[in-house]
């Protein structure tokens, strides 16, 4: 029954170039309100992202979908909290993105939220190394899909790679995302989807005028 649950879920478009940057993302249409879609309407979709984006293994989304079973209204909160942590990213990645700097109440938020992340990092011993692992308990488990969001986050803004942020320039788009092609000239978040219809307008308005 799991695999086909996952199959119908929504397939995330994680072409953002790093997870938080993915996350931001998880609205689409934002320029035209009234086209916008969310693609967070349950506790159920943060999951399916988290296992899209590596974040979880198939059998951690499925532990905790059972958690979801049994604390709903726990998992409602943790939604409307990640939902309004996304809208801090957004806010913040969109406004380096167009040479603007971040609203401090966007920045003290993300800040929050990495710092709340690092209080579950352990270190741990696996195969004769050392390594970060996330520690999670039963009291916790529904707010830990947050944290390597908010880690991601948080090394993205303090790393060369912030000034590589872009935003799409489709008019009907907005998502984010990191331009690492070889002359920083990329303008789309996927060729394949944005570019190409852009492409397809501008050519109908050339050839229709």
């Amino acid at each position: 029954m799991h695999s086909r649950n996952r199959e119908s879920e929504y397939q995330f478009d994680l072409s953002g170039g790093v997870l938080c940057l993915d996350f931001a993302n998880t609205s689409s249409r934002r320029r035209v309100p009234e086209r916008s879609v969310d693609h967070l309407g349950s506790y159920d979709d943060l999951v399916g992202f988290a296992e899209q984006s590596n974040i979880l293994s198939p059998q951690q989304a499925d532990e905790l979908r059972a958690q979801v079973r049994q604390h709903s209204i726990k998992a409602q909160d943790t939604l409307r909290r990640a939902i309004s942590y996304r809208e801090n990213l957004y806010r913040a990645f969109s406004a380096l993105a167009e040479g603007k700097p971040v609203v401090s109440d966007d920045l003290q938020q993300i800040n929050d939220v990495a710092i709340e992340s690092l209080n579950h990092r352990r270190l741990a011993r696996a195969d004769g190394h050392y390594r970060w692992e996330w520690q999670w308990t039963s009291r916790n488990i529904l707010d830990s899909i947050l944290w390597p969001i908010a880690q991601s986050a948080a090394e993205l803004l303090t790393s060369t790679e912030l000034a590589t942020v872009r935003m799409c320039e489709a008019p009907d788009c907005a998502w984010l995302f990191l331009d690492q092609s070889r002359n920083r000239s990329r303008r789309w978040c996927d060729m394949k989807v944005c570019g190409n219809r852009e492409k397809a307008r501008r050519h109908y308005q050339r050839t229709h005028r």
